[in-house]
């Protein structure tokens, strides 16, 4: 059946090729990607259809076919697995964690694969069982540029609820430095959501940090304060 279902996603993903967004989404990628060039309300469309066939199967089953979609290195296809992956997150577990961390590793190779199975199926997980930040923080650390993003971009969800205000003040901490203008975006895009719910508190962050922190992070950080807090942080 794996293989079978495989087969009829990509046929169908095939049969709704949008030339016009195939000829326009690379402008959106820095790094070369592998795209059909389908909307997204189409991929969300394909994956609920698809998926109905599939929903009774153990959730093992069909991690087993999302591991599938991402092995294709195809960016409909991730989006897929994520999808089908995030209708399984009443049954998630811990160990799940580290299944999606192994996907970030062993095949995101974009910004948008990453930031939509970070910022759901992993922020989900990490809402359920907070002490999974501490594997977070690990990740910091990685050669793996997907990696390092991921490990703030995981925390955007539950940022915006104004959760985990230490640990994203932390993360942000590890990847102060980070020379990868995406990893830079990443942690920018936490703090930005994060001062939502406590503006002050990233504001002094920003503030204390503007001298070492990258224009690109900094500017992302303050993009939802008003315009005296911006311009004093912009100062030099």
């Amino acid at each position: 059946m794996a293989k079978n279902m495989i087969e009829k996603v990509r046929e169908k993903l095939i049969s709704n090729i949008d030339e016009e967004t195939k000829d326009s989404s690379q402008r959106y990628f820095k790094e070369k990607i592998n795209s059909y060039g389908i909307k997204i309300p189409v991929i969300n469309q394909i994956s609920k259809e698809f998926f109905a066939d599939i929903k009774e199967l153990d959730k093992s089953e069909i991690f087993n076919l999302c591991e599938q979609l991402w092995q294709s290195g195809n960016l409909e296809e991730s989006f897929i697995a994520c999808n089908w992956s995030y209708y399984m997150k009443k049954s998630y577990e811990k160990k799940d964690f580290y299944t999606f961390l192994s996907w970030v590793k062993n095949y995101v190779n974009n910004w948008a694969s990453c930031d939509t199975l970070c910022n759901h199926n992993i922020g989900d997980l990490i809402i359920m069982y907070p002490e999974l930040i501490d594997e977070l923080l690990k990740i910091t650390a990685s050669e793996n540029r997907w990696m390092r993003r991921a490990a703030a971009v995981s925390l955007i969800v539950p940022a915006k609820k104004g959760m985990f205000l230490d640990s994203v003040f932390k993360i942000a901490d590890e990847l102060l430095f980070d020379t990868d203008d995406l990893v830079r975006k990443g942690y920018g895009w936490m703090l930005k959501v994060s001062s939502i719910k406590h503006q002050k508190e990233v504001y002094d962050y920003v503030i204390k940090n503007k001298k070492q922190m990258p224009r690109t992070s900094l500017r992302y950080a303050i993009e939802k304060m008003p315009k005296e807090m911006k311009a004093e942080a912009m100062k030099k």
